[in-house]
C-alpha cells in the first residue's frame, strides 16, 4: 500500500512527504555509484562556477543542467528497482522501459554537456591558453 495515495489510505503530513523523499535522495547516493558520481560532478560545476564567478543567468543554466541530470538519474534508478522488483527475470517489455530511460540519462547528459561547453569553455580555454 502507497501512503499518501488518494486511492489508498490516509494522507501524509507535508513534514512526513519530505522525511521520505529525503531519505529515498539518501538511498539513491548511497546505493547508487552513479548517483556519487553525479554529486561529485555536480559539486565541480558548482566550485567552477564560483571560482569563474559566472552571471546569475550562467548560475540559472548550470543548476538547470545539475537539475535536470539528477532528476533524470534518479527516475531511472527508481524504475530500474521497481522492474526489477515487480518482475525480475528478463522480459522485453522491461528492458526495453530500461532502455528508454536509461537513454533519457544520456539525452540529459549531453544537454548538461552542451550548458558546460557554453558556460565554461571560454573561460577555461582563457585559462589554459590566455586570452
Amino acid at each position: 500500500m502507497v501512503c499518501g495515495s488518494p486511492l489508498q489510505g490516509p494522507r501524509r503530513s507535508l513534514a512526513a512527504a519530505f522525511r521520505d523523499a529525503a531519505r529515498g535522495l539518501g538511498r539513491w547516493l548511497a546505493d547508487e555509484p552513479h548517483a556519487r558520481l553525479f554529486a561529485a560532478l555536480a559539486g565541480m560545476a558548482i566550485c567552477a562556477g564560483a571560482a569563474m564567478r559566472i552571471s546569475a543567468a550562467e548560475w540559472a543554466s548550470v543548476f538547470a543542467a545539475i537539475g535536470l541530470v539528477g532528476v533524470a538519474e534518479a527516475v531511472n534508478t527508481a524504475l530500474e528497482d521497481m522492474a526489477d522488483a515487480v518482475y525480475p527475470d528478463p522480459h522485453p517489455g522491461i528492458g526495453r522501459a530500461k532502455d528508454i530511460a536509461a537513454g533519457a540519462v544520456l539525452l540529459a547528459i549531453a544537454c548538461a554537456i552542451v550548458i558546460g561547453v557554453l558556460v565554461y569553455g571560454r573561460r577555461f580555454a582563457a585559462l589554459v591558453w590566455g586570452d
